[in-house]
């Protein structure tokens, strides 16, 4: 396996890289001025060199006498090797050469404005690239134009300018590594500092191992920083709190949210496995505070979803209301079945008629005045065996006046089984031996009115709210209470658009419905 350069080797190579660019176009610039530096200077001097030429005597009286050109060569020549220049040549008016080897050619012109009597400086690709000035010599008595003189400098190539500049060049390349190697090590230092001496592709793995992790588990996880915000949230997370899809970044305050709950994501509320509800759903929440380096940074937390679970809960409840109306129609039958076989052993027949006679007068007052004011046979039933149990326990549980129930959908009605049920079981553990339970269940303006009113002490008005918290009993825990039947009402009220309220020994829950069309 082909080994990977550290973070350190990465920034060096990477610093290096940009010396190496700067140092390129430091020398493309510093070409670029000496080209121009070149044209500038050199060019005035070949200018002044060609005036000095163009003035002197020797060569204004060769130029108007045939006879005088022989001494335009020395003049020419010894210009050449006092300026420097790679070339002196001296032409006629016509632009012909009349001194050096090519004496009699033409002299290439290009662009230049010699031969109208104006100086130039230009640069002439004719035999080789050189800088070039070309001075006209004029007549001294009247002006008129003789002929030009030509002075010329090779240009430098490439070559000789990169060497002109190397010795700058390698003295900011030098210092260009130098610090390159030093702030890449001090940079590599404090990067590995702060991802806390991770590597590029380790932290690369994490961030991938993290983005699986979140979308991949069933539970949300939700994470803030010391401020509140969001830092990640996984699509769980998101949907078990109605989060928007850009809530990373945002803070908790910003978000919708019931105050419970971020009164548990914000850590104001302390503890394990603390069950809140979000809008429809029973969530349970456990918050743990990240610490770095003694501070802390913000927190992670987990949330699952026990909607499901409430749910079987309460097919549960049902099942043990059932169970528990059985048992009590079993126990008050074989009472029953006693007290007949007493009376039988005692001979008196008449009176065990009389009391079998009684006793079903008794239960079809029950059935009939309950099946009269609730048309759902469901709800009929679990009040009519609410009442054995009631009984059972020494309570009068009686319906209130003003229950009037039409035949409701099944949704509704398994709805109102779980409100009816937990009320009345939450009045008989309220209540005690001789109590009474009034129950009231009627139909107006599109929705049903369950109250149930008991004689037992009331809820204290300060935990009127409270005591519809998930988690919250006033019984004790130890004996299997944990505070799921209240919340469960609440929940089953709010997801149908209702309230559920408290005032005193009051239950009042309000359930919207639909009716339905039974023939």
């Amino acid at each position: 396996m082909r080994q990977r350069l550290s973070l350190a080797g990465q920034l060096l190579i990477l610093q290096l890289a940009i010396v190496l660019l700067v140092v390129g176009a430091v020398a493309a610039v510093s070409i670029t001025e000496a080209d121009a530096a070149f044209r500038r200077v050199e060019g005035e001097r070949l200018r002044s060199v060609g005036e000095n030429t163009a003035i002197n005597r020797t060569v204004r009286l060769g130029l108007g006498n045939p006879l005088g050109r022989e001494a335009l060569e020395t003049v020419a020549e010894s210009a050449r090797a006092v300026s420097g220049a790679s070339y002196v040549m001296v032409t006629d008016a016509a632009g012909t050469i009349v001194t050096g080897p090519d004496a009699g050619r033409t002299a290439p012109m290009g662009d230049s404005t010699g031969l109208t009597g104006r100086s130039w400086v230009g640069v002439s690709t004719e035999g080789g690239k050189s800088l070039t000035a070309h001075v006209p010599v004029l007549d001294e008595r009247d002006g008129r134009f003789l002929g030009l003189i030509i002075v010329g400098r090779t240009y430098p190539t490439l070559a000789d300018q990169l060497t002109a500049a190397l010795a700058n060049l390698l003295t900011y390349l030098v210092l260009g590594i130098v610090l390159g190697v030093g702030g890449s090590l001090l940079l590599a230092r404090r990067v590995k500092r702060q991802t806390l001496g991770l590597e590029p592709r380790e932290i690369t793995g994490l961030v991938e191992h993290r983005e699986a992790m979140l979308h991949g588990i069933k539970e949300g996880v939700i994470g803030t920083d010391s401020a509140h915000r969001v830092t990640l949230a996984n699509d769980e997370a998101i949907r078990l709190l109605g989060l928007p899809a850009d809530a990373v970044g945002r803070s908790l305050h910003d978000q919708d949210l019931e105050p419970a709950l971020l009164d548990v994501l914000t850590g104001r509320s302390e503890g394990i496995d603390q069950v809140v509800l979000s809008d429809d759903r029973v969530v349970v929440l456990n918050r743990q505070p990240v610490v770095m380096r003694d501070r802390t940074v913000g927190s992670v937390t987990t949330l699952r979803d026990r909607t499901e679970l409430t749910a079987l809960r309460r097919e549960l409840d049902v099942s043990r209301h059932t169970t528990d109306t059985l048992r009590a129609q079993a126990h008050e039958f074989v009472n029953r079945l006693h007290t007949i076989a007493g009376l039988v052993e005692l001979g008196e027949h008449d009176e065990v008629v009389r009391y079998i006679t009684r006793t079903s007068e008794l239960h079809e007052s029950l059935d009939r005045e309950v099946t009269e004011v609730v048309g759902d046979t469901a709800l009929a039933a679990l009040l009519i065996a609410k009442a054995s149990l009631a009984g059972e326990q020494g309570v009068t549980l009686s319906i209130g006046d003003g229950t009037d129930l039409p035949p409701v959908s099944d949704r509704l009605s398994a709805d109102l089984v779980t409100v009816v049920g937990n009320l009345v079981d939450n009045a008989l553990d309220a209540t005690g031996p001789g109590g009474a339970i009034t129950v009231t269940v009627r139909e107006s303006d599109g929705e049903v009115a369950v109250t149930v009113v008991d004689t037992g002490p009331g809820v204290d008005p300060e935990l009127a709210d409270r005591v519809f918290q998930q988690g919250y009993s006033t019984k004790d825990e130890k004996h299997g209470h944990h505070g799921l039947g209240l919340a469960m009402i609440r929940l089953i009220c709010v997801h149908r658009g209702g309230t559920v309220q408290v005032s005193g020994s009051t239950f009042t829950a309000r359930l919207p419905y639909e009716l339905e069309a039974i023939s």
